[in-house]
């Protein structure tokens, strides 16, 4: 497995406990950002390393940088249809556009000057962000708040095959880190290695919401 991992106990003693961050794995080039599906799209992307096959381009496809948001979301793998957990190496330049281009699912009125301008901002955007709670091991809320980014259009075509570097399958890991989660073997526990993501453009961050003390 090509992912760099560390225990959770400590990253979890170095995370912002509060606030809205995005926890990512990341390097001067890339992200890490992981979905979940189905063995037959799971595994024709970790083959071939683009989305293609029963892949649909023509719903929302959601990304989430933060591996414990997405074990929240598919159960650690346990939930039917997203058997298969993908970890994917996004170009970096890729996963700033999407920030750049990404307009909130619901109005917020200290971000955008009337409702009526979300909704046209949301019509001419192909990328949607949300804010939910991110979540312990154990699937308990935690106050931090955890990003997914949702892309649809062009921006989903750019990203299934133009901005992949690598895809990989650690479902297998997912299944041995789940039984330390199962046995509350905290101690054990490893996780994907995430620090907070830089987001450098101070408009961009301002319009995400990003907490800028941690």
């Amino acid at each position: 497995m090509n992912l760099i991992t560390e225990p959770y106990l400590t990253q979890d003693r170095r995370w912002p406990q509060s606030g809205h961050h995005i926890l990512a794995q990341y390097d001067d080039d890339s992200v890490i950002v992981y979905q979940a599906y189905r063995p037959s799209i799971g595994h024709f992307a970790a083959r071939h390393g683009y989305f293609g096959g029963e892949f649909s381009f023509t719903r929302m496809s959601w990304i989430k940088p933060n591996f414990l948001w997405m074990m929240y979301r598919s159960g650690w793998g346990t939930k039917e249809g997203q058997e298969v957990t993908l970890a994917i190496r996004l170009k970096r330049s890729g996963f700033d556009t999407l920030l750049a281009q990404a307009i909130h699912s619901s109005y917020k009125a200290e971000i955008y000057q009337s409702e009526e301008a979300w909704k046209q901002a949301v019509a001419q955007s192909e990328v949607r962000l949300q804010w939910d709670p991110d979540h312990a091991p154990s699937g308990a809320k935690v106050e931090r708040r955890a990003i997914q980014l949702g892309m649809r259009g062009s921006i989903l075509a750019h990203y299934a095959r133009e901005w992949i570097i690598e895809i990989e399958d650690i479902s297998e890991f997912v299944r041995e880190q789940y039984e330390y989660v199962r046995l509350n073997n905290y101690a054990k526990l490893a996780t994907p290695s995430e620090m907070v993501y830089p987001v450098k453009d101070e408009h961009v961050a301002a319009r995400l919401e990003i907490s800028t003390v941690y």
